[in-house]
């Protein structure tokens, strides 16, 4: 006689499967997001001028970092479903072929960033700020080939389900760069003051010392010791590289899209002047910060939808994909909670200038309206990561930000003069066409993915 599970306790037990993959990976996005919020925090104290230098070149390193965490995300979702299938023996391989990948799109961008003035001058920044933005991309620059390696790290710990690495790193870098960052933006300790370029040094350090810390880690730990991950140096195959950037380039693209459209509506605003850069910088650090945790439960969700592909589990699916919206549901009301009520007191956490504290307070408040669709399209993203369904995202994604984001924020900011409040307001018009249309791929899909018999 088989009893039926009582639906109660059926999502209590989803609940706290999603939650415990996911609370790891959310404070581990929101240590990597607040490392941003200490350079921008170091900055201010430093003076206005390097916060803007800071806030601009920030704007373009992060362009890397989507670029990284795009294309290297889908490691989570071979592993999880080798992991899901009882393919343990093929991770390693997959592994060793993630490095070679890593290690090539890390110089690359390394060298990409040092060519970065052309692209202010494009933008019209102000050449004031422009030495500065240049002198802390320089710097940064050089931990671009350590990040990409630390994505590969974290992308097979978390694809096996352990996302406590993840965690433990991020808040130990963290806590390295608020002394490191510090002392080289400062002159102490017997350095000189290097005011951005300090900032960029130090945050490069920070990066290539969790890289190596999770390299050891992972030598360690008896827990990946039957993956055989470093047995041998295997050379670049082709083959298995070609696999990871078939489902990774189109997700690579697809957060591109999306860090793009945030990227150049802060160029843009950057070109209205120093106050708007700096408010709009402090509102895009908070709106970051609130994004990092629906962004863990998504690959959190990834991990689990990839899970039950891997098992050839169709109704596990739609129960993963199911449990993140909840989740996210409640996150994001807590968060456009938090924007709404606190906005003038966490603007006055950054600066003691009045102007940029009232519109950084009131550009919040537009963070706070777009909360939900935020949350919801980096699920729906996510959980279509675990199918591995990625190229149709990829359209989504660009004519969601760049058909409707841009042109709608383009038009009421700038040619209609509203300013960075009209650029925001094309931000949320993006976000809410990614979120529905997402959103419906994903339930589509979640019938009888690609491949499910």
């Amino acid at each position: 006689m088989t009893t039926t599970e009582p639906r109660s306790k059926r999502l209590a037990r989803e609940l706290r499967a999603t939650g415990l993959l996911a609370l790891p990976l959310a404070l581990g996005q929101l240590s990597s997001v607040a490392m941003n919020v200490v350079d921008t925090w170091l900055a201010g104290q430093h003076s206005a001028l390097t916060l803007a230098s800071v806030a601009v070149g920030s704007q373009i390193w992060s362009l890397v970092i989507l670029i990284l965490i795009g294309v290297l995300m889908a490691l989570p979702a071979f592993v999880s479903q080798l992991n899901g299938a009882g393919r343990r023996h093929d991770i390693g391989r997959l592994f060793r072929q993630a490095i070679w990948l890593a290690l090539a799109m890390g110089v690359v961008l390394m060298l990409l960033v040092r060519q970065a003035g052309w692209l202010m001058r494009a933008f019209g920044i102000a050449e004031a700020v422009q030495p500065g933005a240049e002198s802390f991309l320089l710097a940064i620059s050089w931990g671009a080939p350590a990040l990409a390696l630390f994505f590969v790290f974290r992308g097979l710990s978390d694809g096996v389900a352990w996302t406590v690495p993840t965690m433990l790193f991020g808040f130990g870098g963290l806590l390295a760069l608020l002394p490191l960052g510090w002392a080289f933006m400062f002159g102490h300790f017997g350095l000189p003051e290097m005011g951005a370029a300090g900032l960029g040094y130090a945050t490069a350090l920070v990066l290539w010392g969790q890289a190596g810390g999770f390299l050891i880690y992972l030598l360690a730990s008896p827990r990946f010791a039957d993956l055989d991950l470093f047995e041998r140096i295997d050379p670049p195959r082709w083959a298995p590289i070609r696999d990871v950037l078939r489902v990774g380039l189109p997700m690579g693209i697809s957060i591109f899209m999306e860090g793009s459209l945030f990227v150049a509506t802060g160029l843009v605003i950057g070109s209205l002047g120093a106050t708007e850069v700096a408010a709009h910088q402090i509102a895009l650090i908070i709106a970051s910060a609130t994004f990092m945790i629906p962004f863990g439960v998504a690959m959190a969700t990834t991990v689990r939808v990839g899970h039950a592909v891997g098992a050839s589990d169709l109704p596990g699916v739609r129960r993963a994909g199911g449990t993140g919206y909840l989740v996210v549901g409640l996150t994001q009301t807590a968060s456009a909670l938090m924007l709404v009520l606190g906005s003038a007191a966490i603007a006055g956490l950054f600066t003691r200038d009045p102007a940029v504290t009232a519109l950084a307070g009131l550009l919040m408040l537009y963070a706070a309206a777009f909360q939900y669709a935020d949350g919801i399209q980096a699920l729906s993203a996510g959980a279509l990561r675990g199918l591995k369904d990625t190229r149709v995202p990829m359209f989504i994604t660009a004519f969601s930000y760049w058909g409707i984001g841009m042109p709608t924020g383009w038009a009421l900011g700038v040619k209609l003069g509203m300013g960075p409040q009209g650029l925001w307001i094309g931000l949320i018009g993006g976000l809410s066409a990614a979120a529905l249309l997402l959103t419906l791929r994903f339930w589509k899909l979640a019938r009888k993915p690609p491949g499910h018999p």
